[in-house]
């Protein structure tokens, strides 16, 4: 009988997964197993990390806006008073947009807040529990 050597796909998967931890350290970029395990821990980690990046960043944003609406001595406002009112107006301004307005023109965003409590407000709804 004739010896069979192996064919080329497993050593195409295997070149394609080198490639992928390429940049690793040590036993991470060497040895076959290490390497699949790495990769797997790697995707795994990017795929949470891309829903946690979502919460950083809109925790991040209230804070900004709190802070900047806070450092007003003159008009005492709190950050959810400041959002509902956006929402009961139904402005197009999400949380994103409010905190660059508050970074960048901290008038702008006191002049939307009295503008809003200017004009009357609706009665608040409650719906389910408070």
């Amino acid at each position: 009988m004739n010896r069979i050597k192996r064919g080329y796909i497993a050593r195409k998967r295997r070149t394609k997964i080198r490639l992928f931890t390429s940049s690793f350290r040590g036993a991470h970029s060497r040895l076959t197993r290490t390497i699949t395990q790495q990769k797997i821990k790697a995707l795994v980690s990017a795929h949470r990390d891309r829903d946690r990046k979502k919460r950083d960043f809109r925790g991040l944003w209230i804070s900004r806006i709190n802070a900047v609406i806070r450092e007003n001595p003159k008009v005492y406002y709190i950050y959810s008073n400041v959002i509902y009112n956006i929402y009961t107006r139904q402005l197009l301004l999400n949380r994103k947009i409010v905190a660059q307005i508050a970074i960048l023109k901290e008038n702008c965003i006191f002049m939307i807040a009295n503008d809003i409590i200017k004009t009357k407000n609706p009665p608040r709804r409650y719906f389910g529990k408070v």
